[in-house]
C-alpha cells in the first residue's frame, strides 16, 4: 500500500522548535522530489518548502526562510522538515506530498503531487 505518513507535529510555544517526518512506504521516494503544505483553518493550502529527490535543491517559501529546514534520507525513506523560531502563525495542519516531476517543473502546484500523507496538525501558542 503506496503511503505518506506524516508524525511530529504538536504543541509548541512561540520560539521553539519542531522536527516534522515524512516517511514513505510501499514505494521508494528516490525518484521523488517532496514538498511540504500547510494549511490553516479558514485559509488555503499553501506550499512552505520542497526538495528534489538527491536533496541538490531545495526552495522555501518567504514566509519560512531562514526558520524552516528541509532534508531528505533516502536510506530511510524518510523527509524532514526542522522548524525553528516557530511563530503563532505558523500554526497548521502540515502535509508532505510527492512527485514524480523534473525538478525544473515542480512548484506548488498541487496537481503535480501524485501522493499525500494526512497531515499532522502544529499549534504554535503559549
Amino acid at each position: 500500500q503506496v503511503q505518506l505518513v506524516e508524525s511530529g507535529g504538536g504543541l509548541v510555544q512561540p520560539g521553539g522548535s519542531l522536527r516534522l517526518s515524512c516517511a514513505a512506504s510501499g514505494f521508494s521516494l528516490d525518484y521523488y522530489a517532496i514538498g511540504w503544505f500547510r494549511q490553516a483553518p479558514g485559509k488555503e493550502r499553501e506550499g512552505v518548502s520542497c526538495i528534489s529527490s538527491r536533496a541538490g535543491n531545495t526552495y522555501y517559501t518567504d514566509s519560512v526562510k531562514g526558520r524552516f529546514t528541509i532534508s531528505r534520507d533516502n536510506a530511510k525513506n524518510t523527509v524532514y522538515l526542522q522548524m525553528n523560531s516557530l511563530k503563532p502563525e505558523d500554526t497548521a495542519v502540515y502535509y508532505c506530498a510527492a512527485t514524480g516531476y523534473p525538478w525544473a517543473k515542480v512548484n506548488f502546484s498541487p496537481h503535480i503531487y501524485a501522493y499525500w500523507g494526512q497531515g499532522t496538525q502544529v499549534t504554535v501558542s503559549s
